[in-house]
This record gives structure tokens, sequence and C-alpha cells, in this order.
């Protein structure tokens, strides 16, 4: 092509679907304008988000603002990275000052922060376009409060969306962001991953600042991308990760360009299987266990090695996780709970009555378990590079699996897999593996040593790179 010829313009009506990498290219070639761009998602948030409910509330003004902005950049000749002029979206518990954050609350529903949270004022200084935010569920605990919005999976209206960023899963598989922010306390961001079929980054605790971010349970807290492919991941998580002052929790250690850790070889990479199929195997329905095979094979074709991992039991994790959250949801609700107790929803009430009972000899015990916990998954991945785990023990569950408060029987099923890494702090990868006979995702999760990103990464690509489940999406009325 000359190169002086005007770049081929992009038809709108392609590009909800696109990745978000793949738009960015777009854009800073001049293919497609951000502008453009913004309208054209925003068209279909109109059109779609109706019936789909995963905007808590939409900002056109906001966003089409931020999105001359860029347009004006990029013909100055400033490109600020890979975001820079891709409209995404956040959970509604992480704050802005131009529109409220009620953390899916109905108290706080009109709350309007004095300051972003970091990882907001990161995004839009890479240039994203903040589209709106994100529904979840009450306190991002389990149920959504009654007098809010239930997001609908867009794979299946009576399938579940995975909790508690199901705005983020539900948006992002729909092709309503390119990218949505998500936290993850107990599974919050692989539980909707999985469900949504999409990729979904739980980094290591304090990789990404929570300053700003609305707390469910501090010490297990993790904010994080979800996105429709690794590469995509990267990309957001390199925006968002690093130290930052307003969080003393936030770890020093610089921040490594995952994007362009991408690409060639992992051949010779040890991925851990727990030995005798124990953890992966002994509580999985046949067609999580027959996606996880296959996944297995995919990643020794590229040359992977396996590497058989002694796992620690995990009898008893889920009631001392409770413990630990539950308490500490209790504390970061103390100013309105018990005081203001009728305007909670039951699921949030319940678990938040569990927290007042738990004793001080219990969350000591817990936080002992939780020390035992985390030494004896470290010497279990000393000899490998990383672990292969499903995302959940069986296929989507119906849209009314979560709605109340859980035995301590359930919870453990449905967290077996994630739990774990967030008493941990490791950092994880969903990732879309398949799907089951009714047409829903199936995924499983790259667990590695703290601050493996770049690693998990480049393994996660590797594998996008020779199967297509992360192409395929829902077939929505446009």
């Amino acid at each position: 092509m000359d190169a002086k010829a005007p770049m081929p313009r992009q038809a709108t009506d392609t590009l909800h679907y696109l990745s978000l990498t793949e738009v960015s290219g777009l854009i800073r070639s001049g293919a497609v304008s951000p502008v453009e761009v913004t309208q054209a998602l925003l068209e279909r948030i109109d059109a779609l988000d109706g019936a789909l409910k995963s905007y808590i509330s939409v900002l056109p003004e906001h966003a089409l603002a931020s999105a001359r902005r860029a347009e004006a950049e990029l013909a100055a000749g400033i490109w600020r990275g890979p975001l820079h002029g891709v409209p995404i979206a956040v959970k509604d518990l992480c704050n802005t000052t131009y529109a409220p954050t009620g953390a899916g609350t109905y108290i706080h529903r009109d709350y309007i922060a004095p300051a972003n949270a970091t990882v907001v004022d990161r995004l839009e200084a890479g240039g994203a376009v903040m589209l709106g935010k994100l529904t979840l569920t009450e306190g991002a605990m389990s149920g959504h409060h009654p007098l809010l919005k239930t997001p609908v999976n867009p794979w299946n209206k009576d399938a579940w969306t995975g909790a508690s960023s199901s705005g983020s899963g539900v948006a992002t598989a729909a092709g309503l962001c390119y990218g949505s922010l998500g936290s993850d306390t107990g599974g919050s961001i692989r539980l909707p991953s999985t469900s949504c079929g999409l990729v979904g980054v739980k980094p290591t605790w304090g990789r990404v600042s929570r300053a700003g971010v609305w707390a469910l349970a501090d010490s297990l807290d993790h904010v994080g991308p979800m996105t429709r492919t690794v590469a995509d991941a990267a990309a957001m998580l390199g925006v968002i990760a690093g130290h930052d002052p307003r969080d003393t929790t936030s770890l020093e250690a610089s921040v490594p360009d995952y994007l362009a850790g991408l690409g060639g070889s992992i051949a010779g990479l040890r991925i851990g299987i727990a030995v005798a199929e124990d953890y992966i195997f002994s509580k999985t329905s046949d067609p999580v266990a027959a996606m996880m095979r296959e996944t297995i094979a995919t990643f020794v074709a590229l040359g992977a090695r396996l590497v058989p991992v002694a796992f620690p039991e995990l009898d008893g994790l889920a009631d001392y996780w409770m413990k630990i959250c539950c308490a500490e949801c209790a504390a970061a609700h103390k100013a309105t709970f018990p005081s203001q107790r009728d305007a909670y929803g039951p699921a949030l009430k319940g678990y938040l009555d569990l927290g007042h009972k738990v004793t001080a000899l219990e969350v000591a015990e817990a936080m002992q378990y939780r020390l035992k916990l985390n030494g004896a998954v470290r010497r279990a991945m000393l000899d490998c590079d990383m672990l292969l785990v499903p995302g959940l023990p069986d296929p989507v569950a119906d849209a009314t699996f979560w709605d109340g408060t859980l035995s301590p029987e359930a919870i453990e099923g449905m967290v077996r897999f994630t739990a774990v890494f967030d008493m941990t702090g490791q950092p994880t990868l969903s990732i879309n593996g398949g799907f089951d006979a009714r047409g829903l995702p199936m995924g499983f999760q790259l667990v590695g040593p703290h601050l493996s990103e770049a690693q998990l990464f480049k393994a996660g690509h590797a594998f996008q790179s020779v199967t297509d489940w992360h192409t395929r999406h829902p077939v929505l009325p446009n």
C-alpha cells in the first residue's frame, strides 16, 4: 500500500468481538477512531444491556469526552500505550469521582467518592475510555441485592454468571467492553471468567493497588483484569500493576512488559499435576475432567513437561476461609451493620451475621491454618513452574445457584480450586478450555509462584495460539 494513501476504515458493526489488542492496533493505525469505537459500544450497550443487566451505570458523556481526548492526542502524535482509546469498564467497587460507587449494596448506591481508585486513575492515564460501572453481588460476596440488577449470562440466560464480578463477566463476554476489572477474594474473578468463557487474572496479592477499592476481606482481596484473550489481560495488568503509596500493602517490585514477553516456545515448561489425580479429578465431574485431560494433552504437545506434585490436603479449607472472610467483611461494614441491618440483602446479611459470631480463637486457628497452608503449597511447587487446575469442579450451575447464604459444604465444592490461592496470594490465570454439551464454557487455571504473572501469560498465550475456544462468542440479537 502507498505509504501516503489513507488507511482503509474498519466497519464499526464488526468491532465489538475484536480483542482489546486488535482494536488497539486499529486505533493506533487510524483504521478506526476512539470516538467511533466508543460510540459503537455505547450503541451496543443500549441495545443489549437492558436484557443482560451487566452495567449498574453507563457513562456516555464521560466516555465520549475521553474518546475525543484520546483521538486528539493520537492526532498530535501522542500514544499512551495499548489501552489508548480503548473502551473498558470496571466493577462498581472501584471508586470514581464522576459516578456513584455502591459496591453492589443498596445502602451506598448513591455514594460519590472524593477520589478515584488508583486502578481507575491508572487506566485513564493509560488512555482507556471508561464506559461505565459494572454490576456485582452485594458487597462482592454471593447474592445480588434484591432491589438491584442481577446480570444474565449471555451464553444461556438460565446459567450462573459466577460471583461476585458478575457484571464484569457478562459485559466482557457479550462484547459490551473490551476488558473489565474484577476483584477476587475466594474466586470472584475466576468463577465468572470460567462461567462466561473469559480470561481472568488474579494477580499476586499486592501486585495491584487496592486503594479506593471497597473491601470484602482486606487480607484476601485481589483486583485484576477480565478479558477475552491472554494478550488483552497482559495489556491491562501492565497498566494497573505496580506499587502505590496510597496502598501500603502494594508490592514495590518492578512491573515487566507483559505483552513483550508473549510468544516463543514453552518447551520444557514444568507444569505441576497433583499426584494420583487426587486434587484435580477426585471431585471433578466427567465433562470438566475430560476438558482437563484435553488441556493437559495440548500443553504436552506444546512441549511442556508434566511434573507430579504432592499437593496438600485441603480438608477444612472452606470453613477456615469463611471465618477469615466473614470476620473481615464484618469489620469492613462496621459503620452500617448491624445499625442499618434492614438495608442489607439476605445473602450478605447472613454472612455478616456469621462474621459477628466468629470468635477470636476461631480467627486465630484459621490464620494458623493459612500459614501452614502457604508453606505446604510453596514446598509442593518447588519442582514445577506452575500448577494446572480446573476453574470449577462442575459445568456452570443454574442461574439461581448462589442467591442465598450457602452451606459450608456447598461453598467448599464451589471454591475448591479458587479460595486456596486467595489464602496463599499466588497469581492465577483463568482460561476457557472448552464447552459442555449445553454450549456453556468450561475453564482451567494456571497457578504460579508469587510475581510469576509473566510466565503464566506466556503459557496461556501459547495455549490460545493453538486452540480456538477464546474466539467463540455468545450469539446475541445483534
